[in-house]
């Protein structure tokens, strides 16, 4: 009849080294990846939702209130590579906000006389 073998050191010193969050190495490795990427691209990536945001704000707007249609239906004749950009509308103010978010964000407003005008870049 065979003997257990006694636990040896290198056995129980393997389970006392194991890494309590394997997965924080990753996540760090993301973060990183990620800010470097924001800080190369993040400058044209504000520039093409700006001028995403305001084509969709003004022609939303005159969809809207000079053609008298759904906002929906205005979403549907977007260019093809505007998914990200999402509308909003104020009935009192008669104004499309479009938004890209957490990058940027234009106000297109009705203005008798004039049609629809963005508002200043803030």
């Amino acid at each position: 009849m065979a003997t257990p073998k006694p636990a040896t050191r290198s056995s129980s010193r393997a389970a006392k080294t194991k890494r309590p969050f394997p997965w924080l190495g990753a996540l760090a490795l993301v973060v990183v990846v990620s800010a470097a990427m924001w800080w190369f691209y993040g400058q044209a990536a504000r520039g093409y939702a700006l001028a995403g945001t305001g084509y969709g704000a003004k022609n939303a707007c005159s969809c809207r209130h000079i053609e008298g249609r759904e906002l929906g239906a205005c979403e549907d004749e977007f260019i093809p590579g505007m998914a990200a950009v999402f509308l909003s509308e104020d009935v009192d103010e008669k104004s499309v906000t479009a938004s890209v978010p957490l990058i940027a964000s234009q106000t297109a407003r009705y203005r008798e006389g004039f049609g629809c005008v963005l508002e200043p870049v803030s």
